[in-house]
C-alpha cells in the first residue's frame, strides 16, 4: 500500500492538463449527464477479444458493484481492481489491443458500510486526468494514464493540511462512498460517508474538488434542510446539467430510506432546487437503498430521471419506479415502471425506426420483473420508453407510467423454475450503439447480447461465463468500438 504520493513539481499548484482530450468512455455511465451514449459505431459482436479479473477475492454471491472502466482517447482501459472486501484496490491500465497491464498502483481505500460491496469510485476527465478514491475521503489523481508514469499526487475536500495532522481519524471514518463525476472543466464531484468522529466535525454529504485543487463540501443534513436527511446514497454518482451550473444527487435518511433529490450549484454546492422522491401509487416516501447503484440521468432537454425502490418493497414487484422531473425539480412528471438499481440510458428517437411519436429522445431501462416477489412473473425484460407520452403500469395500472415503446425478453429459461422464468438482465448502464440502432445488455445467463432497435430482435451474442447470479454490471464502448461488459467478476472485451 502506497502512502499519499508526493506532487511533482509541475502540479504542486494544483493545475489541471492544459489540453482537454476526447475521452470516449469517463466512467459510470459514460459521462457526467450518465447518459451512456457509444462514442463511435460499435464494432460486431461476435467474439471474446480478451478478459481479466476485477476481483482478488470475489465472495460467494457476487454482490458487488464492479467499478465501471475508463476508456482513454489512446485506447487504455483503467479498471479498479479489488483487491479484498476492506476496500484495498489497484488501479490498473491495460492495452486495449490485447488486454496486456500497462501499470499498477495499489490503494489502501477503505468501503463505506455495505451489505452489497459498493463500487470504487474513479473517473478519467475530459482533460485525461484519472482520480480515484484514497483512505480518509481523499482523492488520488495521474496525469498522463497511457504512459507508464505520470504526474501524480493527492487531493482533499476538506483541506490537506487537516488530513495530515489526524490521518488515523480521518482514515477510520471518512469514506468517499460513490462513483466521482466531473465537469467539462475538470472539477470533481462526489458523495462521501462519514462513520465516527473527526476533528472538523464532517457529516456524510457531497463534495467538490477544484481542477486546480481546492475542495467544499457541505452536510446532507444542511443540503436537504432537513435534520433527518443524513447520507447520501451509496453507489449514488453525481450528475451535471448539460451546461454544467447544477449538480444532481440523492440523499437519504439512513434509517427510513426517506430520500430527496437535490439540485446544487456546480461552483458552491448551495442548493438551488430539491425535490421529495416519492412512490407515485402509494403516494408516500419512496426508499432510497444503498443496494443500488441507481444516480440520475439528465435527458438532452434537461429533465432528470432517478429510480427508486417503491415503499414498501413489494407492491411493484421489486420494480421500484423512474422518477421523472423537469431540470429545476420543480414539476413531477410521468414515472417509469422500472427504478431499483438502473441508471437509465439515452437513446435518440431516430436510433427507433419504428417510433412515431413526437419525443427527440427515449430511455433505456431495465424491465425486470422478479419472480415470486409479489406477482411478479419472472418475465425478465428490457425496454424502451417514451419520457412523455402515458401508459397504464403493467402491475399497478391505477398509475400511468411511460409509454413502452419496445420491450424485449430476456431469452434463457431459468432452469429449475416454472416455463417463461427467464434470467434476470444484469444491468445497471447500458452503452447505446447509436450508429448501429442498437443497445449492448448484459444478462445473468452469462452472454452479452446486442439488441437491435430496428427489427427489436437480439442480433448477435457472445458467451462469456456460466450462469451467474449477481449485483448488476455495466457496458461501454472504447473509441475503436470494441464493446466491454463485466460478469462474474471479470472484465471482457468483445467485438469482431
Amino acid at each position: 500500500m502506497r502512502a499519499i504520493l508526493l506532487v511533482s513539481a509541475a502540479v504542486l499548484a494544483f493545475g489541471a492538463p492544459a489540453m482537454a482530450q476526447n475521452v470516449p468512455w469517463h466512467g459510470y455511465a459514460g459521462d457526467a449527464q450518465h447518459n451512456a451514449q457509444a462514442p463511435t459505431a460499435g464494432q460486431p459482436l461476435s467474439k471474446v477479444h480478451w478478459n481479466i479479473s476485477v476481483d482478488q477475492a470475489p465472495p460467494g454471491f457476487l454482490g458487488v458493484h464492479y467499478a465501471e472502466p475508463m476508456i482513454t482517447a489512446a485506447n487504455t482501459v483503467l479498471v479498479p481492481f479489488k483487491v479484498d472486501s476492506a476496500g484495498t484496490y489497484r488501479m490498473e491500465a491495460h492495452s486495449a489491443a490485447d488486454g496486456s497491464l500497462l501499470w499498477t498502483d495499489s490503494v489502501s481505500y477503505r468501503f463505506p458500510p455495505y451489505d452489497w460491496i459498493p463500487s470504487i469510485p474513479a473517473h478519467l476527465t475530459e482533460q485525461n486526468r484519472l482520480y480515484f478514491a484514497g483512505p480518509g475521503g481523499t482523492v488520488r489523481f495521474r496525469d498522463t494514464p497511457d504512459s507508464a508514469s505520470g504526474d501524480e499526487g493527492t487531493v482533499v475536500f476538506y483541506g490537506k493540511k487537516n488530513y495530515r495532522q489526524d490521518k488515523i481519524a480521518y482514515d477510520n471514518n471518512v469514506m468517499v462512498s460513490t462513483p466521482i463525476t466531473a465537469d467539462a472543466n475538470g472539477n470533481i464531484y462526489f458523495g462521501f460517508t462519514v462513520t465516527g468522529t473527526t476533528p472538523l466535525g464532517l457529516k456524510s454529504g457531497i463534495a467538490r474538488i477544484s481542477a486546480g485543487g481546492k475542495g467544499t463540501w457541505i452536510g446532507a443534513t444542511t443540503a436537504a434542510n432537513d435534520p433527518q436527511i443524513d447520507s447520501v446514497p451509496t453507489n449514488c454518482a453525481p450528475a451535471l446539467s448539460r451546461d454544467g451550473k447544477t449538480v444532481y444527487i440523492a440523499v437519504a435518511d439512513d434509517n427510513t430510506g426517506r430520500g430527496i433529490l437535490l439540485g446544487l450549484d456546480s461552483k458552491t454546492l448551495a442548493t438551488k432546487y430539491s425535490a421529495a422522491l416519492t412512490d407515485p401509487y402509494f403516494q408516500a416516501p419512496a426508499i432510497v437503498f444503498d443496494d443500488s447503484s441507481a444516480s440520475p440521468t439528465v435527458g438532452p432537454d434537461g429533465d432528470v430521471y432517478y429510480g427508486v425502490v417503491e415503499s414498501d418493497f413489494v407492491t411493484h414487484n421489486d420494480r421500484g419506479w423512474l422518477l421523472h422531473f423537469d431540470a429545476k425539480l420543480r414539476k413531477s412528471k410521468t414515472p417509469g415502471s422500472f427504478g431499483w438499481d438502473d441508471t437509465v440510458s439515452v437513446v435518440p428517437a431516430s436510433a427507433v425506426p419504428s417510433y412515431t411519436g413526437s419525443s427527440t429522445y427515449l430511455l433505456m431501462s431495465k424491465y425486470n420483473n422478479y419472480y415470486e416477489v409479489g406477482s411478479g412473473d419472472g418475465h425478465n425484460k428490457i425496454a424502451i420508453l417514451d419520457p412523455n407520452a402515458k401508459e397504464n403500469d403493467p402491475v399497478l395500472p391505477s398509475v400511468k407510467v411511460m409509454n413502452e415503446v419496445l420491450t424485449i425478453l430476456g431469452p434463457t429459461q431459468e432452469p429449475g423454475e416454472p416455463k417463461g422464468v427467464v434470467y434476470e438482465w444484469c444491468i445497471n448502464s447500458a452503452v447505446v450503439d447509436v450508429a448501429n440502432k442498437s443497445v449492448i445488455a448484459n444478462s445473468e445467463d452469462g452472454h452479452t447480447y446486442r439488441w437491435d432497435l430496428t427489427t427489436n430482435t437480439l442480433s448477435s451474442v457472445v458467451s462469456l461465463t456460466q450462469p451467474t447470479a449477481e449485483a448488476y454490471t455495466p457496458t461501454l464502448m472504447g473509441p475503436d468500438g470494441q464493446l466491454y461488459a463485466i460478469n462474474n467478476a471479470h472484465l471482457f472485451a468483445l467485438g469482431n
